[in-house]
C-alpha cells in the first residue's frame, strides 16, 4: 500500500509514527511517499480504513480542511485543495446571508404604524397542522 503525501511531506515522520499502531507495522518514508507492507499489515485494515487514519491525522494537527485524501486501489494520494475553491465556498455561503436578510428587510423598515394586526386572509396562508385522529379502542374478547 502507498500513500503519496504531495505537500504534507514535512509531518510525514508524524503521520508515520500515527499509523504504527493502527495498521500493526511501520510504515517506511521514502521522500514524498509512505509503503506499507501487505503482508505485514493487521489483518483486516484496508485502504479506506487508512483513509479514515489519515484524516483523523489531519484533523487532529488542525489542516484537514486544507486536504483531501483520495483512494485509488491500494494507492492513497494527500492533495492540498487549493486557495480559489475555498473562496467559491466563502462566496456561495454569503449570497444565502444575504437573501436572507434581504427577506428580513422589508419587514424591519415597516414603521410601528404601519404594523397593524394582519387580516385573517394573510394568518389562513400558513398550512395548519393536521390534527390527530383518535387511536381505535381495542376489542374485549369474550
Amino acid at each position: 500500500m502507498k500513500v503519496a503525501l504531495g505537500t504534507l511531506k514535512d509531518k510525514g515522520d508524524q503521520l508515520v509514527a500515527f499509523l504504527e499502531p493502527r495498521v500493526g507495522t511501520k510504515p517506511s518514508l521514502a521522500g514524498d511517499a509512505i509503503e506499507i507492507e501487505d503482508e505485514s499489515v493487521r489483518e483486516g485494515v484496508k485502504p479506506r480504513q487508512v483513509k479514515t487514519y489519515i484524516k483523523r491525522f489531519l484533523y487532529m494537527n488542525g489542516v484537514r480542511k486544507n486536504y483531501r485524501v483520495f483512494v485509488s486501489g491500494k494507492e492513497l494520494t494527500i492533495q492540498e485543495i487549493e486557495i480559489g475553491e475555498k473562496e467559491e465556498k466563502e462566496e456561495k455561503k454569503p449570497e444565502k446571508v444575504l437573501e436572507a436578510q434581504a427577506e428580513m428587510e422589508p419587514e424591519a423598515e415597516e414603521a410601528p404604524e404601519e404594523k397593524a394586526p394582519k387580516p385573517k386572509a394573510e394568518k389562513a396562508e400558513k398550512p395548519k397542522k393536521a390534527a390527530k385522529k383518535p387511536r381505535a379502542k381495542k376489542k374485549k374478547s369474550e
